[in-house]
């Protein structure tokens, strides 16, 4: 289905559309989320809104930039999934700061690496609502990961998505030994693929949450642990070439992980940075809080925690 046209020009700054306020406030906030102890995603599946009205409405949510980028993007599907995923930041962030900022009036910076982050005024009187987020999306499911008071790293990858290339192959290509000896160990094909998948959705998530990506915190640099006991650890390879290679400098290893099937389809992990003065005592630090929604903005929104549609992994 064709999306619409950007506005032309671009409206002056205007109440949400559509029922006016009411449109606005029926984006109910969400329970409190505990700084640097939770995470809250929300999700939508794109292949389930397809009504115009509805592509409309979340069009004119979006900056005149973030339409211009869509409509430029190469197929329906894809400027489709470009508009679902910056209203889906921009709804999701509004029910943080309960509804006071209209989805519309989010701006929005990169840092070196290209990582998106609100841009507040010095002077914003919003400076209380230290949010941070971070967007990941595939052609069937886009997820967007908000805590408070910490950096965030989210990461989906369809179960079933298919490499070109060997699995080994890749492995020796990214991962770092420890790694690719771990897949060698599994004999079974599908198993290997699914622990691959699952490890390339934490490293994913892990750069993620750094602020780096691939290109400033490549994935040969640090390993991932899928311990017996469920819990997942990182491990920082040696510095090789210490004094020219600056990529290790930004890597560590107090980080969380939360790891879990989302929709029966993909893999989820989010990362966020581990608070060390959070831990229940005698049994060393609390487990990450993970509360998870499926959303259609301002239509419908379902918390999924503790039902089929959310597994968790590790």
């Amino acid at each position: 289905m064709p999306l619409p046209p950007p506005p032309s020009p671009p409206p002056a700054p205007r109440t949400p559309g559509v029922a006016g306020a009411r449109l606005f406030s029926s984006l109910p906030p969400p329970p409190p989320l505990q700084p640097r102890r939770e995470v809250h995603v929300w999700y939508l599946l794109p292949d389930e809104l397809n009504d115009a009205s509805q592509l409309k409405m979340y069009m004119d949510l979006l900056s005149p930039s973030e339409r211009k980028t869509a409509l430029s993007m190469n197929g329906e599907k894809l400027q489709k999934g470009a508009v679902l995923s910056r209203a889906l930041v921009r709804t999701t962030l509004s029910r943080y700061t309960d509804c006071k900022v209209d989805p519309r009036s989010f701006e929005f910076k990169k840092n070196k690496f290209g990582k998106p982050e609100i841009l507040w005024q010095s002077d914003d009187s919003r400076m209380e609502w230290p949010l941070h987020f971070n967007i990941s999306h595939t052609t069937s499911l886009i997820a967007c990961g908000i805590t408070i008071d910490t950096p965030i790293g989210i990461d989906i990858e369809e179960k079933k998505r298919k490499t070109m290339k060997n699995i080994l192959s890749l492995a020796h290509r990214y991962f770092t030994p420890s790694e690719v000896d771990y897949l060698t160990k599994i004999p079974d094909p599908d198993a290997q693929q699914k622990e691959f998948i699952k490890l390339w959705t934490l490293k994913e998530a892990y750069v993620k949450a750094l602020g780096r990506g691939f290109s400033g915190a490549p994935f040969n640099k640090f390993s991932i642990i899928l311990a017996a006991n469920n819990r997942i650890q990182i491990s920082v390879a040696p510095k090789v070439f210490k004094d020219s290679d600056s990529s290790y400098d930004c890597l560590s290893e107090n980080w969380q992980f939360s790891l879990a099937e989302l929709n029966s389809s993909h893999y989820m992990a989010v990362c966020v940075e581990d608070d060390l003065r959070s831990s229940d005592s005698g049994n060393g630090r609390l487990p990450l809080g993970l509360k998870v929604w499926k959303t259609v903005p301002f239509l419908e929104d379902t918390l999924v925690s503790g039902t089929e549609a959310v597994k968790l992994i590790s």
